[in-house]
């Protein structure tokens, strides 16, 4: 294992188990995180923020399928599962558990981790939750929505 996938797997470790503390020593202080919405804030300080926003007000968990790691970066594949119970992305909370599709790419330096670059479906969890609704099929022989 790959001191990246290590320190990688240290902050997934961390948020499953609502330790969000845990990751500060994980990080550099300068920490970038290129997944954030643009006006979060960056270092280590707005990287804790963030995931204590995503642990506490989502009560995101994430259940971890592939790791690739190469050198100073680190892949992972995981859905994170969660339950809508805040205003997301402007919606109206509904309840509704959801599992959102996601990866990650870390780059590690000096022993922390430095940048971060997530991707998520996020248009997913809308249609999952019943936030917006299904698009009908354009073509491919598919049959309409209902």
């Amino acid at each position: 294992m790959t001191l990246a996938e290590k320190l990688a797997r240290g902050v997934l470790d961390a948020m499953n188990a609502g330790d969000i503390a845990a990751v500060g020593p994980l990080v550099a202080p300068d920490f970038v995180d290129h997944g954030a919405p643009p006006w979060a804030p960056q270092g280590r300080a707005g990287y804790l923020e963030i995931l204590g926003y995503v642990t506490r007000a989502l009560r995101i968990r994430y259940e971890v399928h592939d790791v690739v790691a190469a050198g100073d970066k680190v892949a992972i594949r995981a859905t994170a599962h969660g339950v809508n119970e805040v205003d997301m992305l402007g919606f109206t909370p509904t309840g509704k558990p959801y599992a959102m599709h996601t990866m990650h790419l870390y780059r590690e330096a000096g022993g922390l981790l430095v940048e971060h670059w997530g991707i998520r479906d996020e248009i997913g969890v809308l249609w999952q939750v019943g936030s917006l609704p299904r698009p009908r099929p354009a073509g491919f022989g598919l049959p309409a929505a209902r």
